[in-house]
């Protein structure tokens, strides 16, 4: 712990700035907005905690940064762009199993930034929801688009798109928090259950009649 004699190692405000960001992701992550003080972030960082001040003048602000950290505009309009790409050649299953694909590397990629979402639903954090919400809404009515576009085409059933969109992503989110967060061991690997889970979302787990009558 810190006292007010202490003098921090100096670091460019960059660098600083980034250090302080990645060690509230850490704690928020364990305890949640509520549950944290910037007072552990500081002794956790190794500064004084009118550093974090010096950088954030409110906790609300830190926190803030946190929820960017991970989801910078790049990142996300990589993301898009691998979505239309193939929407453009009406590649169903390819689309599929990219969400699929994103959404494991997202949890594996790192975890703390999903447990801080967790406790914003938990604590009734808007902020943290109202990013949330901000980041995956454009992308869910992109995918509810091309899906209603596809079933007027003819090339997918009539389900609600909201329903689609939930089942593919809801398998690899729910997957991601049983492996990633609840330490389930599983002998398969992501890409073998991003093929399942693509398989089963677009024919179903019942084997085709003809195969039931060979049975």
């Amino acid at each position: 712990m810190l006292d007010s004699t202490t003098t921090p190692h100096r670091l460019p405000a960059s660098d600083r700035r980034r250090q302080l960001v990645e060690t509230a992701l850490d704690i928020f992550s364990r305890k949640g907005f509520g549950g944290t003080t910037t007072k552990e972030i500081a002794a956790a960082a190794g500064v004084n905690e009118a550093i974090i001040f010096r950088h954030f003048p409110t906790k609300q602000d830190l926190y803030n940064a946190v929820l960017d950290y991970h989801h910078e505009t790049a990142e996300i309009a990589e993301c898009l762009a691998e979505f239309k790409l193939f929407m453009d050649r009406n590649d169903d299953e390819g689309l599929f199993r990219s969400i699929v694909e994103r959404i494991l590397q997202a949890y594996r990629k790192d975890l703390r930034v999903h447990r801080v979402l967790l406790f914003a639903a938990l604590e009734g954090h808007e902020t943290g929801l109202a990013h949330a919400r901000a980041l995956k809404i454009p992308v869910f009515e992109l995918l509810s688009q091309y899906i209603a576009r596809r079933q007027a085409e003819g090339a997918l059933r009539p389900f609600s798109p909201v329903a689609i969109i939930t089942a593919v992503a809801g398998m690899a989110t729910h997957y991601a928090t049983m492996t990633q967060m609840f330490g389930y061991s599983v002998n398969t690997t992501e890409s073998e259950i991003a093929g399942d889970f693509v398989g089963i979302l677009m024919h179903g787990i019942r084997p085709e009649p003809q195969t039931l009558r060979q049975q």
